[in-house]
């Protein structure tokens, strides 16, 4: 009997503990998109990146034109031309055109890299105010919005993250 009563008292005890960390964790959650989407330097990183993409694509069109200029010029030239000279023409032009087919996949590098570059610090700035919110108001876990089913209204901590930020 008193093994069974100590086994009920030590199951007791550990509903109650467990009952208590339950109670002591509050859940919160934030579109961290939304949060980086409100901020005015996402505004101007979307605009810097357009502009270094249409400044990319522009030396690409220039690239493209001077390699058809080269071609046209090949072609109206190339009767007064040595074979030698021909060939060497020849493979100038194929070495431009080489690198004009890869110009593409380096553009959508080089754009995933600015991107990168410019959003990490606005990234850093909001999840440091999504960790102060959370730290302020007692939450123990945040998840991401887009992952819940069902939330409540109450606890979406992204007034008081844009509030924090000083954004409307």
């Amino acid at each position: 009997m008193k093994k069974v009563l100590s086994i009920l008292m030590v199951a007791v005890t550990l509903v109650l503990v467990s009952s208590s960390v339950q109670a002591q964790s509050k859940i919160g959650y934030i579109s961290f998109n939304e949060v980086v989407a409100a901020m005015p330097e996402a505004k101007k990183a979307d605009s810097a990146l357009v502009q270094f993409r249409d400044a990319m694509i522009q030396s690409a069109q220039d690239k493209e034109n001077a390699l058809n200029e080269g071609i046209q010029k090949f072609n109206a030239d190339s009767s007064k031309m040595t074979s030698a000279v021909k060939e060497v023409k020849r493979q100038d032009l194929q070495k431009k055109l080489q690198e004009l087919q890869g110009e593409e996949q380096r553009i959508q590098q080089e754009l995933q890299k600015k991107q990168e570059e410019l959003s990490a610090p606005i990234q850093k700035k909001a999840m440091d105010a999504v960790n102060a919110v959370a730290k302020e108001n007692g939450y123990t876990y945040v998840l991401p919005k887009e992952y819940l089913i069902v939330s409540p209204p109450g606890d979406d901590l992204l007034p008081m993250v844009k509030k924090k930020l000083g954004l409307k």
